[in-house]
């Protein structure tokens, strides 16, 4: 059974239609990537999943119970817009955010200390939020959020502000987190984390979704027959290969296209009879790529 089933969901604001009969489902353990231009209606749909704004259509299931108040506790939910007290110190704030969710003030503050270790803020915890740098703060909001260990892990815009020795740390403890089996729906427009760490996207534009899958799958109907070889020899005697032609070719480098007459595997097998192959593989879009052109079709 899915942890959460967004079903046939609709969300208009006025004449604007934000969410226009979107469905998937996110499986337990799993990282989920939600993606999509500004203005495409994924903060629409995240509100929804917190139960912030209800739906005018459809249903939000979480662990099998139509999303609401009581299912808001078993989420943890990091916006784009950050929302810390600045003059507060960081230890109150997160024994403060801790007790909200319902931990005593005690389990809140061993949390919060293990927490500011793990993510490389010793000492952090008598220091006043305003005196921290953005980096520094969004480390502090992000302890926030997972300190009362939620099942689901509602993540906008997470690595915004961190310079990329602290994105990888954070990357390394969204993967704890999932090892521990954790849910995690990501919001990124950062193509590059999003193939580190996503097992299954959906893209949605103006409303509507434009293609879902496993990162796997998505990349592999986008596939554009294409392949890169790096060998010794003439590359010259490449271009003979029946199917293909050559895209590139130079100082034991080539890349080729090849039609539906042929398949990549025939393609290997003649080169290795023209060249010494060294290297070969078939090109993949990457989902920056994909990204920007199923944006620019619609």
């Amino acid at each position: 059974m899915p942890f959460l089933s967004v079903s046939n969901v609709t969300k208009r604001f006025g004449t604007h239609l934000a969410n226009d009969d979107v469905s998937f489902s996110v499986e337990p353990g799993r990282i989920f990537g939600l993606l999509g231009p500004n203005g495409a209606g994924k903060t629409t749909l995240i509100r929804m999943i917190t139960n912030i704004i209800m739906p005018d259509e459809g249903q939000l299931l979480l662990n099998g119970n139509p999303v609401s108040a009581v299912q808001q506790n078993f989420i943890g939910y990091l916006p784009e817009e950050r929302g810390l007290y600045k003059k507060l110190k960081v230890g109150d704030q997160l024994v403060y955010f801790g007790r909200l969710k319902g931990l005593t003030a005690a389990d809140a503050l061993q949390r919060a200390l293990w927490w500011l270790n793990r993510m490389d803020a010793n000492g952090w915890e008598t220091k006043k939020v305003q005196e921290l740098s953005k980096g520094m703060q969004q480390k502090v909001q992000f302890i926030s959020t997972i300190l009362h260990e939620p099942s689901l892990l509602i993540l906008d815009e997470p690595f915004s502000g961190l310079d990329p020795l602290n994105a990888d740390v954070l990357i390394g403890v969204i993967k704890e987190l999932q090892q521990r089996g954790t849910t995690i729906l990501l919001s990124t427009h950062q193509m590059d984390q999003v193939e580190k760490l996503c097992d299954d996207i959906v893209l949605i534009n103006k409303g509507r979704i434009m293609l879902e899958g496993s990162v796997r799958e998505v990349k592999a109907r986008q596939r554009q027959n294409r392949i890169h070889f790096n060998f010794d020899g003439n590359g010259e005697a490449l271009s003979t290969i029946a199917g293909t032609s050559v895209i590139s070719s130079s100082m034991g480098r080539a890349e080729l296209r090849f039609d539906e007459t042929t398949t990549s595997d025939a393609v290997l097998r003649k080169a290795v009879d023209l060249v010494h192959v060294t290297r070969f593989e078939v090109a993949e879009p990457s989902l920056h790529d994909i990204f920007i052109e199923t944006v620019k079709q619609a």
